[in-house]
């Protein structure tokens, strides 16, 4: 049963990204992931709601469009769904009857138009309003890349409504989210075509999985998990496969982004209740502060590399950042982000972020604040080298930094882990595989020396390499070269050069008989 769902899985995202690919005409992949996706959103907003209506009304024997009709049932289902699933489609608007007026070919763009509105327009005023607001901002059906009439935007989407009703999305009886795979499988393929937008909000799945397990390592229940460039969200939301998260809370930067993410946080079944997205600059403007937890026991971040960053005095006030002294440099914003995600531990947090290798060795007031990390506060718990060529839209091999707000065990030494020689050659980028990421996960459970890959350093070395983190410091992965037998090396040279004047003298005669000057004389 199980190689059955998933060999479905398969072929439903085979078929999702064949579908995108024929649809999209001239327009870049990256842009037309806000049509498939958003659509693919609305199909599930629908899909729910009718099975909820299915549920809430099975006693009452009515169905969803009769109890519509009725003003007091109207208002008795609207309540209910607004306080249940946060929002209201009516039954005109449900996806099944948007195929059933594709089929009569009396589909119209502006159709779907006032569906999404009258959606958006239910949630005003409700707790919901801010997890829904401006979700479909980025789905412009009016945009002339669509096409250049009513006619033609209403053709394409028309077309997207039937290829989203031929796929099966829906397995009974089976634990795997179907739908939510796909979904991520679908920003993954976007991301691979989208080559350094990528970056902005997608995280590949080997890094993400190592992360994800370094963070949960030996916990079960999470109250508050959180990602403060959370891209996609799709990061974020692998925690559950570790821990039982109870609360997600994240900030991205890119509207487009952070519509992606809310969208992708609803469609893997967290509630509007259980999740708060922020749009904003994390570093300039720290939504976390108003959230309903403010500290978190996980959070786990791909931060953009080496960003600019303001860096403006007034943050030596901010309490996130006062304590070390010194800012980063407006150029590589890389420790802001650590220092952000420090502040916002809970008393037990902990945290895993990916940052580029500098940020182990530079100086300046890096240095200063990795001493401060290091020395005062003792929350660098593990650094770990993956290889290069990850990641989309940058070559750069990475490392992991992880955190603890408890140290005691291990308070006097730092764990050095170099796996950046395990990985699979792909044609774009490398892959971490489950047994590179396997081995990294025992290694830093066991902490202890490994031979070429792992060594657990002293506070004293730390302090000896003057709070320089450079792996190769640590990790020796010297590979000796075999000798070379002087005497043999000359010896085969003589041998050679005896060889090329026996062969010089054998061709000599013919060049004389063709009447041509030698070359090749002593």
């Amino acid at each position: 049963m199980e190689n059955d769902i998933q060999q479905h899985q398969k072929e439903l995202c085979q078929k999702l990204w064949a579908m995108a690919n024929a649809l999209r005409g001239n327009m870049e992949a990256y842009e037309f992931k806000n049509y498939i996706l958003g659509m693919i959103f609305y199909y599930y907003l629908s899909d729910r709601t009718e099975k909820y209506m299915a549920k809430l009304l099975k006693d009452d024997n009515i169905s969803y469009e009769d109890a519509w009709k009725n003003d007091e049932y109207r208002e008795a289902v609207k309540e209910e769904s607004l306080r249940d699933l946060g929002f209201v489609i009516e039954p005109q608007f449900l996806f099944s009857n948007m195929i059933k007026m594709v089929e009569n070919r009396s589909f119209d763009i502006e159709f779907l138009q006032k569906g999404i509105n009258a959606l958006m327009e239910s949630t005003i005023g409700n707790e919901s309003q801010s997890d829904f607001e401006g979700l479909f901002s980025d789905m412009q059906l009016d945009s002339t890349k669509l096409g250049h009439t009513v006619k033609d935007r209403s053709a394409v989407m028309s077309k997207i409504i039937a290829s989203l009703d031929e796929i099966n999305f829906s397995v009974e009886d089976t634990k795997i989210d179907i739908l939510g795979n796909a979904y991520e499988y679908l920003i993954g393929q976007f991301a691979a075509t989208a080559g350094k937008k990528a970056g902005e909000f997608y995280t590949p799945s080997g890094p993400a999985e190592l992360l994800c397990r370094l963070a949960c390592l030996g916990l079960t229940d999470v109250k508050a998990a959180a990602d403060p460039t959370c891209g996609s969200g799709s990061l974020l939301l692998r925690l559950k496969k570790y821990a039982n998260v109870r609360l997600y809370f994240g900030q991205e930067l890119t509207s487009t982004t952070y519509n992606l993410a809310r969208m992708n946080m609803i469609l893997r079944g967290i509630p509007y209740t259980n999740f708060e997205i922020f749009n904003g600059d994390t570093l300039e403007h720290d939504y976390f502060e108003t959230a309903r937890e403010t500290k978190y026991r996980v959070q786990v971040a791909n931060p953009p590399y080496s960003a600019n960053w303001s860096a403006d005095p007034r943050f030596m006030e901010d309490d996130r950042f006062a304590q070390y002294g010194k800012l980063a440099p407006k150029s590589k914003a890389d420790f802001a982000f650590v220092q952000h995600m420090v502040y916002h531990m809970d008393e037990d947090g902990r945290a895993a972020v990916l940052l580029p290798h500098g940020v182990l060795f530079r100086g300046g007031s890096e240095e200063t604040i990795r001493k401060y990390l290091i020395e005062k506060l003792n929350v660098l718990d593990a650094v770990i080298g993956l290889p290069a060529n990850l990641f989309f839209g940058t070559g750069i091999p990475v490392c992991v930094l992880v955190l603890k707000a408890q140290r005691e065990a291990n308070k006097d030494n730092i764990l050095f882990i170099d796996a950046s020689k395990d990985f699979e050659a792909g044609k774009n980028q490398n892959i971490l595989r489950d047994c590179d990421i396997d081995k990294i996960v025992q290694a830093y459970e066991k902490r202890a020396d490994v031979e070429k890959y792992a060594h657990v350093a002293s506070m004293k070395e730390i302090e000896e390499n003057a709070f320089n983190l450079n792996i190769p410091r640590y990790v020796d992965t010297f590979e000796k070269e075999p000798e070379i037998d002087l005497a043999e090396v000359s010896m085969n040279i003589r041998n050679l050069e005896k060889d090329i004047k026996q062969i010089n003298s054998e061709l000599k005669p013919y060049f004389k008989e063709l009447g041509l000057d030698f070359p090749f004389e002593d």
